[in-house]
């Protein structure tokens, strides 16, 4: 099966620095096949046979634990997981000068609806739309600060999501079919 790791809060403002050719050794290292990764934001996919969605984050926890000394978290997502989630993602929405839009995926223990109930979203501002596992946000760029989006960092339920922009999460996908292909 094909996965994509996505690790939480890595190179983020100089915090929790990985290099990616090291970070893919680790992957290799406990097993992992057709590993790539996708920018610096930890983004790695791979093809693992022998294991379930928790057994592999359990594994790469661990193993970023022992090779980094850094206690990350990993949340892991297979190819039907991205393809559902790019399949209801809108074509027409960028991350660009006009519009930001996040994907936030979620930790399996949090749901979906549970989640929505928590967080601020302004109706005349903000366009969500909630799939299995993950919500899509879509702001204008000009109303970004007024966004419920912006509320989310300070809540406990943010630590228990990692957030890509659809235009890194379309990457991944492309990434992640290209493997398809070839395995």
């Amino acid at each position: 099966m094909i996965y994509v790791a996505l690790l939480r809060g890595i190179n983020v403002g100089g915090n929790n620095k990985i290099d990616m050719k090291l970070l893919k050794e680790t992957f290799m290292r406990i097993g992992m096949t057709s590993v790539r990764t996708y920018i610096n934001s930890g983004n790695v996919i791979f093809v693992d046979t022998n294991h379930n969605k928790d057994e592999i984050a359990q594994m790469l926890q661990k193993a970023i634990l022992d090779d980094f000394d850094l206690d990350i978290k990993v949340l892991i997502r297979n190819f039907n997981d991205i393809e559902d989630l790019i399949k209801i993602m809108p074509d027409t929405w960028k991350n660009d000068a006009i519009m930001k839009c996040d994907v936030l995926f979620l930790w399996d223990e949090m749901d979906t609806e549970e989640c929505l109930k928590e967080i601020e979203i302004k109706p005349d501002i903000d366009t969500v739309i909630t799939v299995m596992g993950a919500i899509l946000w879509k702001v204008d760029k000009v109303n970004v600060t007024k966004s419920g989006l912006m509320k989310l960092v300070g809540k406990p339920m943010y630590k228990k999501m990692t957030v890509r922009n659809v235009n890194s999460a379309r990457k991944i996908y492309e990434i992640m079919k290209t493997i398809n292909g070839s395995v």
